[in-house]
């Protein structure tokens, strides 16, 4: 049979081009006429893909070997696959017997192309495209069957010899060169077929035809359908080349442009395909978000009799393992242990400070070591937040793991647990960004404090249960007190409370200001025949400045220091501390008097110069800046009189309110203010010396020693 050169359907360069592929989308979609029957092609596109993996070719007679212990999962699928072969069988053998016998007549591909849709007319794009997969599937598998079994089964030697095979089965070195080739094709009809499938898939409730990522999709489509039908023709015509040809037709080179051609173009269009595929996935996870958050708003907004609702919601658990990691026991843990316990979310990134860290476990620790008190009635969950856009690579798993390692409490299993519609309500409706956040929860999942943070720094477990009713009922019993400022940073100071000695709490980093104040403190509290002890807090954010000062302090023996600079860094976060927790409760600088202290010491610590603050008792409290503190005590002589006859404390702030002077600068530093909340600040800030308006000013600033 001599087949003249419309057999193999050489293709016209214009019609490979975008222009002209649109055109041959157009012809296929004149012929579309959907009947209306939704079949789902999964289950037949993976038994083609099945098929054409398993076909490989290989030597004659060298038999694929398939690993019997293996599952296959296809197989899952052949029982309900053969209800659908009921009908789709026949419309497959119809495909596979119009391509044989139009290009038995020499009919060029594109015209068999053009028939081959007429015969799916009524079928979904994705099913036009798996239906002619699956009829080039049975030539390619019965084709390579006799090949793979040639030489071992007497049957497969007979159809060989029928089919004129035996002197190109001998040519194995000219096979796989041209199987290779229609390989390729045939990868990129399947990701093509994969990419359509998918897109009808879709789920309508997030996508709709209309939205413009699955419109421009959808107009590409049939051109897509044109194209692979199209290839199957032309990879039929190859296998029937080598049956009706054999060793003439393959050591011709004559089709290696068309099969290369034809394989970029399926790959172009399935890379544009893919590419809006994404944009629409990437759409409905938005749409999910979307619907997530506000579901998530709901039930919020909602009574649960206990809180598993809420942290079921709050921590996504996958791969049916459990969702939390035991801090302690370091094992995997169900979520169920927390039912109706009072629950603290630690939000942070993986940036947390280890010096907050410390302090939490510290105070964590406390509470366990009598689990049966009232304040030891609540858990800790940390809440990791991960920037979904940036990818989650070793060095972040290890920054994961490492913080995780360090904490005593629970913690989710894998930050890809907090899906982004949580991560969304993190941070707009309770506030994080970047500050770590202390969210507690009651034993039915209400949020009862939004940020615990402060109140948890300022009294520890003592604050249980977290809400804010209980931090006002806090404040109500304190005043300012040596106890509230120092409270526990050194264990002196209760037995120099007991004691009723006079303690002077000091700062800053001039060491030669320290070694002044310290001597002249120690030689005027020796005229004055009053005990004192010397405490030195060094300044927030402490520095090797502050280690080096510590270090001399102890050498020289000017005064008691902190047994660890960490605890200097938790002096000042608790100072900063009861800042935001009296502002969160509209407490204002004006009408109250701890707000006013507060403000004074933040104050001290953002001047450049030391500072100190005596006490003797709880109603006894004198503080100045360095320089008018030192020239206090230098001046003793002239007031000595009237510490004898006041008490020293009132003598000493009568002395300071005379060197007050009309001139003054002072600066004070806001705690944990971003840009975008400096016009929320409702309170007037007023200088704490003459209690006049503050002037408002930003500033950017790098400490460095």
């Amino acid at each position: 049979m001599e087949l003249s050169s419309g057999f193999y359907g050489r293709s016209n360069p214009h019609m490979l081009s975008t222009s002209g592929g649109k055109a041959m989308g157009k012809l296929i979609e004149a012929t579309h006429e959907p009947a209306g029957v939704e079949i789902n092609m999964k289950p037949v596109l993976d038994i083609v893909e099945d098929i054409f993996e398993r076909a490989t070719p290989a030597a004659p007679g060298a038999i694929k070997q398939v690993d019997a212990s293996e599952p296959d999962e296809r197989a899952l699928h052949y029982s309900s696959l053969e209800q659908m072969m009921d009908v789709l069988s026949a419309t497959i053998n119809r495909i596979s017997c119009e391509i044989t016998y139009r290009l038995s007549i020499g009919e060029d591909a594109h015209s068999t192309t053009l028939a081959v849709a007429q015969i799916v007319k009524g079928y979904s794009w994705d099913a036009k495209i798996v239906l002619a997969l699956a009829a080039f599937a049975m030539t390619y598998g019965e084709f390579l069957l006799v090949v793979q079994l040639y030489a071992t089964n007497p049957l497969a030697k007979d159809v060989a010899l029928l089919k004129q095979l035996p002197e190109i089965l001998t040519r194995a070195d000219l096979l796989k060169p041209k199987f290779d080739t229609l390989a390729n094709l045939i990868n990129a009809m399947v990701v093509v077929a994969k990419c359509t499938v998918e897109f009808k898939g879709l789920p309508s409730k997030y996508i709709r035809p209309e939205d413009p990522e699955l419109s421009s999709a959808n107009a590409d489509i049939p051109s897509a359908v044109y194209w692979t039908i199209r290839s199957t023709v032309i990879c039929s015509s190859q296998i029937m080349g080598l049956i009706n040809m054999g060793h003439e037709f393959l050591s011709s080179t004559t089709d290696a442009w068309e099969l290369s051609s034809l394989t970029h173009n399926i790959n172009s269009i399935y890379n544009d395909l893919v590419e809006k595929l994404n944009r629409c996935r990437q759409r409905i996870n938005e749409r999910k978000d979307i619907e997530a958050f506000e579901t998530l708003v709901r039930l919020f907004d909602a009574v649960h009799i206990d809180n598993m609702k809420i942290l079921k919601a709050l921590i996504y658990a996958k791969d049916d393992q459990p969702p939390l990691w035991d801090g302690t026991t370091k094992q995997r843990v169900s979520i169920e242990l927390l039912r109706r316990k009072s629950v603290l979310l630690l939000i942070s990134d993986l940036q947390i400070p280890e010096k907050e860290l410390i302090i939490l476990e510290q105070i964590y620790n406390e509470s366990r070591v009598q689990p049966t008190r009232i304040e030891s009635q609540y858990e800790v969950i940390w809440i990791p937040i991960v920037d979904r856009s940036s990818t989650f690579d070793d060095t972040m798993r290890k920054q994961f793991e490492s913080l995780q390692a360090m904490m005593p409490w629970y913690s989710v299993g894998h930050p890809s647990m907090i899906q982004p519609a949580v991560m969304r309500y993190i941070k707009e409706v309770w506030g994080f960004n970047k500050k770590p956040l202390l969210v507690v929860l009651d034993p039915q999942g209400r949020v009862v404090n939004p940020n615990a943070m402060p109140m948890m720094f300022i009294w520890g477990s003592m604050a249980f249960p977290f809400t804010k009713l209980r931090e006002e009922a806090l404040w109500k019993e304190e005043t300012w007190r040596i106890e509230l400022l120092a409270d526990s940073i050194d264990p002196s100071i209760i037995n120099w409370l007991t004691d009723r000695k006079f303690i002077c709490l000091y700062g800053g980093e001039d060491m030669n200001w320290i070694r002044k104040f310290t001597t002249t403190a120690k030689a005027v509290a020796k005229t004055a025949n009053i005990e004192l002890e010397m405490l030195y807090v060094g300044k927030s954010n402490p520095r090797e400045r502050v280690r080096r000062n510590m270090t001399n302090i102890e050498l020289e023996n000017l005064s008691h220091t902190l047994s660890d600079i960490s605890l200097i860094w938790f002096f000042w976060v608790r100072l900063e501390s009861m800042w935001h927790s009296r502002a969160q409760h509209g407490v204002t600088v004006r009408n109250d008097l701890i707000m006013q202290e507060i403000l004074t010491m933040l104050g001290f610590d953002g001047s450049d110069q030391g500072w100190a603050v005596i006490s003797r008792g709880a109603d006894e409290m004198a503080r100045a800046k360095a320089e008018t503190f030192l020239k206090s005590l230098e001046e003793y002589t002239a007031w000595e009189a009237a510490a004898a006859e006041k008490g020293f404390i009132p003598a000493l702030n009568d002395h300071f309110r005379s060197l007050r002077t009309e001139h003054h600068c002072n600066r004070l530093t806001l705690p944990g203010i971003s840009v975008a909340e400096i016009g929320s600040i409702k309170d007037t800030v007023v200088c704490v010396d003459c209690g006049k308006p503050m002037e408002a000013l930003l500033m950017f600033r790098c400490c460095t020693d």
